[in-house]
């Protein structure tokens, strides 16, 4: 029994070290962002400010996605997506 609680307390210590190293999403840097600026606001107030400035970011990222496409005309395969990835995160 001890040797399961020592082999579950080192699986999530193990866990939380490795999800420490991931990097956030753009929606999870957006949420930060939005959530940052909102510092003040209560209630109704920050509820609409936060729909709106996470609106925006979705917003921002479609035309993103569309001058993207646009730049990578021609490019097939594993160089479209490596320029789309690399496009994406700019």
């Amino acid at each position: 029994m001890k040797q399961f609680v020592a082999l579950a307390a080192l699986a999530l210590a193990a866990s939380l070290g490795l999800a420490a190293d991931k990097v956030p999403t753009p929606q999870q840097k957006l949420m930060g962002t939005c959530n940052t600026e909102a510092t003040g606001k209560k209630g109704d107030e920050r509820k609409a400010f936060m729909k709106s400035c996470l609106s925006n970011g979705k917003k921002l990222q479609q035309e993103r996605m569309k001058l993207c496409n646009s730049q990578a005309t021609g490019k097939t395969g594993d160089d479209r997506k490596s320029f789309m990835g690399q496009c994406l995160k700019k």
